[in-house]
Formats: structure tokens, sequence, C-alpha cells
């Protein structure tokens, strides 16, 4: 159930919101608009006035909602109109009045509005027009003149309506933290579906905006990755003319005067304000040393890898940070992927949105590399070269959003863990049109049988308990492509491999060959050691008792499952 407070001015304000109410809706939506509830329960029904003209009946209402504001004269307040709708999901049941009428009660008690007993309340009405929900108004002023203690009142409203989820067996929400981002309102809703659009104006530039903030060095081309994209930019500026802020309007989004709708970056998400947008692209301290050259996609795999450790066993301000980073690389991920991938990656990428924000403060410094990557990415897609760059971030990144999801749920971020478990869901649907085609071109490069077997001897002395697994997987071709291509630049397979099965458990890993596939493919391009190193590393390998404990050990296994924790 979710109840959404809109605060209403100007001396017409009460008779716009009952009209509304009472009428057609903006697409003739209303039916049988009608009072379930109201502060005296004898309230004029506009809607049950059948021997009366309803435009009177209304006016009627509103006169009496507006009586303890018309006694203030010019010392009412700026703010007249309480209004919140209350809606159901749509697998609830079906509420009768007098239950909707419960509900309206328990509403305005909770927000200040009407506390259960106080004559002198607010004035309010609970109007319905739909099965599944309610609107309430109110106006601002109680009935002694004073104003009513609504302080904290959206949040007091969610916190009702998620125990009278509860009480009526309605389907319960998650509880927020208010870091969301605002929903878009229903007038823009309706606006989207009359031009035919999938997602509302706002809904399109905070995903533009962030896929800005994730690629752009510095603020300019930041604006200009914006304007590149069909977004237009209008800066704010200081009486000292510093750039204070920005607002941004979709192309062809124009509201009724012909004139751009503009959205400021704070109205589209808390940390899209040009504050918070500087503070992630301002660099925290100086890099040590230059930056060394490499394959941008397997530095940001390799970062991507290491989030489960900080999730698991770093401090939470890395962690957030992490996780921060991890939305900027899936914002990413839909713009180089194949055109079978990318719905199901935007979708990853807006539902992981919800779990980029918290109330403990990011240190973004711990994830400049990642961060870096993906900016280095973003300016040369073509790195990926057959796709298997995508391949393995998307592999890593699946980890990492599973550990997001368990992270969250130990701090008690119930929204952020959701989005989580939602993000996992649609990265686990778009990983076969990713992989499956880069595994495909690599099995047809698979050494003879004696070398697979030879590797598969390995792979028996080294992982007992999922060598079978490794074999018998579709992608075991394809690992031993790349096993091979690393032997041909002068590693040793068997290093390569105890290296790749050092890295993480395959425990929770649905195609454990595909997994390492990614993670040798990466180890093999890296320069070969040496004899002395390679004898080295065979020592240490040998002395090892076992391999390290995987971070996901840090994961019960009670709370493992093949649609939260596998991987593809």
């Amino acid at each position: 159930m979710i109840p959404k407070i809109i605060l209403g001015t100007g001396p017409d304000a009460t008779r716009r919101t009952i009209g509304y109410l009472f009428g057609k809706g903006r697409a003739n939506e209303h039916t049988d608009p009608h009072l379930v509830a109201s502060w005296n329960g004898f309230a004029p029904d506009p809607g049950r006035s059948p021997h009366r003209n309803p435009k009177d009946v209304a006016d009627q209402l509103a006169t009496q909602l507006d009586q303890p504001i018309r006694m203030l004269g010019d010392k009412a307040p700026k703010f007249t109109v309480w209004h919140c709708p209350v809606r159901a999901a749509p697998e609830d049941p079906v509420l009768t009045d007098e239950q909707w009428a419960d509900v309206a009660r328990r509403i305005v008690a909770a927000a200040g509005i009407a506390p259960d007993g106080d004559e002198g309340a607010c004035r309010w009405v609970a109007v319905r027009h739909a099965d599944d929900h309610i609107h309430i108004a109110a106006t601002l002023v109680r009935q002694d003149g004073r104003r009513p203690r609504r302080g904290y009142d959206q949040r007091a409203v969610q916190k009702e309506a998620r125990r009278i989820e509860v009480d009526y067996g309605l389907r319960r929400l998650k509880p927020g933290d208010g870091t969301a981002a605002k929903r878009p309102t229903s007038k823009e809703h309706f606006k989207a579906k009359r031009q035919g659009q999938d997602a509302t104006a706002r809904e399109v530039l905070r995903r533009r905006v962030r896929r800005a903030v994730a690629a752009a060095s510095s603020e300019a081309e930041f604006f200009a990755l914006l304007e590149a994209t069909g977004v237009s930019v209008r800066p704010k500026a200081g009486p000292s003319g510093d750039v204070l802020g920005y607002s941004v309007a979709l192309s062809g989004d124009l509201n009724k005067h012909g004139e751009p709708v503009w959205f400021s970056g704070s109205t589209l998400a808390g940390d899209l304000s040009l504050p918070k947008i500087r503070q992630r692209l301002a660099d925290t301290c100086p890099e040590p040393i230059a930056a060394r050259p490499g394959d941008p996609w397997h530095q940001a795999t390799a970062a991507a890898e290491r989030i489960p450790g900080h999730l698991t066993f770093g401090d939470d301000h890395v962690a957030q940070g992490q996780l921060v980073a991890l939305g900027a690389a899936l914002d990413l991920l839909p713009v180089t992927a194949p055109s079978a991938a990318k719905a199901e990656l935007q979708q990853a990428a807006a539902a992981f949105e919800r779990a980029t924000r918290s109330r403990i403060t990011a240190d973004l410094d711990s994830a400049r590399v990642l961060r870096r990557s993906i900016q280095a990415i973003w300016r040369h897609p073509d790195t990926a070269g057959d796709g298997s760059g995508s391949a393995m971030l998307l592999d890593a990144a699946l980890t990492a959003v599973a550990f997001a999801m368990h992270w969250h749920r130990k701090h008690q971020h119930a929204q952020q863990e959701a989005a989580a478990q939602q993000t996992l869901a649609h990265l686990q649907a778009a990983y076969g049109p990713v992989a499956e085609p880069v595994l495909r071109d690599l099995a047809r490069l698979a050494p003879g049988q004696q070398t697979k077997h030879r590797y598969a001897h390995h792979l028996r002395q080294a992982v007992p308990e999922h060598a079978e697994r490794i074999v018998e997987d579709r992608a075991w071709d394809a690992l031993a492509t790349v096993l091979a291509e690393a032997e041909a630049r002068g590693h040793d397979a068997a290093t390569v491999l105890d290296q790749a099965l050092s890295q993480r458990s395959l425990d929770d890993a649905r195609h454990p060959a595909s997994a390492l596939t990614w993670r040798i493919q990466r180890l093999g391009q890296r320069h070969a050691p040496g004899p002395r190193a390679q004898a080295a590393m065979a020592r240490s390998t040998a002395l090892r008792p076992t391999a390290p404990a995987s971070t996901a050990a840090a994961i019960p296994s009670s709370q493992r499952s093949p649609t939260r924790r596998r991987r593809p």
C-alpha cells in the first residue's frame, strides 16, 4: 500500500482538489467517485446526491473544508491543502468502502491531521473512485484555528501503511530509509502513456544523468555528455556567477505552454544534485603513481571481483563507495551489450540504482580503479573486441550484486536488498545473450582430446569436488581454449588454473567452467612469469594447505538460493 503526500497552495486549492476527485479524471479513469469517510461522518457527497447538482454539492463541500482557513484571513498558511492518495497493489484483494474508511482514519491520525479523539482536528474527506485506491484531502488549519502537528508526516503514514498491510493481508512493501529517488507523479505517468512512452521523462532523464556521471571525469565533460544524449542543460548561477546547480529537460518534452519541462538534478535523485556530482567527480587524493596501461575491461572486472571482499570484511563507508561504483558499471553495460541483452541490462541498472543509496556515507576514493576503468571503457567501448570484456565484467557483477544483497540485508536496508535481488534476476537473464556467443567462438578453437584430458586430470587433483561439474559444463571446451592460449603465451596451465581456482570458491557457481574461463582469460593475457618465478609459485602452491576461504562463505548457506546467490 503506497501513500503519497501532495501539498496544495492558493485560494482555490481546496475547490480544485475536490473538483479533480469527483471529476472524470485526466483519462476518464474515475469510476463512481464518492465519499467513504469524512471528519464528521456526514459531509456532503457530490457523488451520492442524486437530487442535487453535483457542482453545487462540490462547492458546498469545499466551503465546509475551507471554513477554518477562511477564519484566519490573511494569516492563513501558504499551503492549505493536504492531499494523500493511498493505493493498494494490483494483486491485493478489493477492500470495501468500510475498510477504506478505516484506512483513511488511520492515515490522517498517523499524519497528525486528525489524531484519534481530537475534536478540534483538521477537516478531511476520503474519496474513492476506483477499486484499488482512495484520495484523502484535508485542509491545513485545525478547527480551533491552530496548525496541525504533522512533522515527518510522510514517514509516519508510510509506517502506518506497513501496519495496515499486515492487518488486511495486503502485499507488504519494504520499509525505506528516505534515500529513494522521487517517484514520477501520476500526471507524468499519464503523459508518458498518452505519448506511447514506456518511461516518464523524469525516469529517462535520471538514467541519462547517471550515465553521464559514470562516464565523465570533469564537470564540463558531464554537461557535454548530457547534451550529446539529447538532454538540454540549464545551469543555475549564484550572485557571484558561480554555478550552484543545474536543471535538465528532455528534448521534445513540453508543457501546455510549449515550454520545456525542467527538472533540477536533486529532484531526479538526491545523489544527482550538483554538489553530490562534484563530490563524485573530484579526485579525493592524488595518484601515487601513474596508472599502468592495460585492458580497461580486465581492470574493471578485477575491481568488481574485489567488491565481495569489501562488502564482507571492509569498512561500511568503503562498502557503500563500492556499491556506488558498481552502479556506475551497471549503467555502462547496456551501452556496449548486444541488442538481445540491452533491455534486461537497462532494467538491471535502473533497479540497482536504489541499491546504491543508503544513510551510510560513501568512501568514493576507495573505488577509483573501478570508476576510472569504467570511464576508459566509455571512451573506447570497442576495446571489448569479441564481446568477452562485457561477458567477464557481467560475470563479476553478478557475484558482486549477490553480495550487495546480503550486505543490505545485514544492515536492514529492506528496499535496497529487494532492489539488488531484482537486479540479480535481470543480470541472470542478460548473461546468456552476452556470454554464449563468446563461449561458442572460444569452443570452436578447443585443443585436442589429449590436451583436454591433461587439463581435466589437473582439475581432478586440484578441486575433486567440482572437477566433474566443470568437465561436463557446456563451457568446458571454451575453458580448454583459454588454457591452451595461456600456455601459448608462456604460462604454465596448471599454475594459471590454480590461480583462477584460488580467486573464489565455485560452490555457488551455476556454470563453473564459464566462471573459470573469464578468470583464466584475464590471467593468461598477463605477462608470463619467468622460470624462477614459476618455480617459486609452484613451491608456494605445494606448501599451501587449502585455498583461501571464499568470501561467499560469509553468506550463511541458509541464505543461498538459486534465485539469490547463484551466478550463471
